[in-house]
């Protein structure tokens, strides 16, 4: 059992989340919360299946995880 930190944004159409601490892109998407979390949790195995144990970074130090908000000139 490996414990992820998750992210989980909440959009108008549904909830998408995604890992820290992989290597890849991995998402899961669902209408509810936990649909989400399921999702992303069977991507991450499929994940990791397909490409193997390389994709899990060796030490991943994410402690906390913060959102913030900034503005870019574009």
């Amino acid at each position: 059992m490996r414990h992820f930190k998750v992210v989980v944004e909440k959009h108008p159409d549904g909830y998408v989340a995604y890992p820290l601490g992989l290597k890849g892109v991995v998402v899961g998407e669902g209408d509810s919360y936990e649909e989400a979390l399921d999702d992303v949790k069977s991507a991450i195995s499929f994940h990791v299946e397909t490409f193997g144990q390389e994709v899990l970074e060796a030490q991943s130090d994410v402690m906390e995880v913060f959102v913030a908000e900034t503005g870019v000139a574009i």
